[in-house]
């Protein structure tokens, strides 16, 4: 089997992985399927962790992580579908940062992780393997991957932004 072939394969891999973890999340988010609080339940717990509206950010993190997470198993559409995901992240990440880095304290070690994983895809392209490639790139060109990922930042900075004086004016500190 070839280098070229090998890193293919790795990056099908990666994609499905990545992917499905996110969709499972962010489905969880928006239909309440394993185990989750669906949207409404996820728009109060929004709402108590200073995202508002809730529904609003319910919806787009359920979004971000459905969406994204499919569209990185698909490979189409990679790097706005890396974006999508690693914005999602970043809201998380704001979330779990009090807490400190790892998991086992409540940290952002692990959608930190899912977020640099998801950019990364999206940096690196899908592969041979993907509806990119057979599609012939058309939903996969150079000036994607700089508006993706810049429009990405953006909404995470203003939301996360949000969050954060929303919780300096209630003096709430999650």
């Amino acid at each position: 089997m070839s280098c070229i072939n090998r890193r293919d394969l790795a990056l099908l891999a990666l994609r499905a992985g990545t992917g499905a973890v996110l969709m499972a999340h962010g489905t969880q988010k928006l239909f309440g399927w394993f185990g989750g609080a669906g949207l409404d339940g996820t728009a109060a717990a929004m709402e108590h962790m200073g995202f508002t509206p809730g529904r609003h950010s319910a919806l787009a993190a359920g979004l971000g992580e459905t969406g994204g997470g499919a569209l990185l198993v698909l490979g189409l559409a990679t790097p706005a579908a890396g974006a999508a995901a690693a914005g999602a992240m970043a809201g998380a990440v704001s979330v779990h940062a009090p807490a400190g880095f790892f998991a086992q304290g409540g940290g952002f070690e692990y959608p930190a992780f899912l977020g640099f994983t998801a950019a990364a895809i999206g940096l690196a392209g899908a592969g041979r393997y993907s509806l990119d490639h057979a599609t012939g790139h058309t939903f996969d060109q150079r000036w994607m991957l700089g508006l993706a990922f810049a429009a990405s930042a953006l909404a995470a900075a203003v939301v996360v932004t949000k969050r954060a004086q929303g919780q300096s004016e209630g003096g709430e500190e999650e």
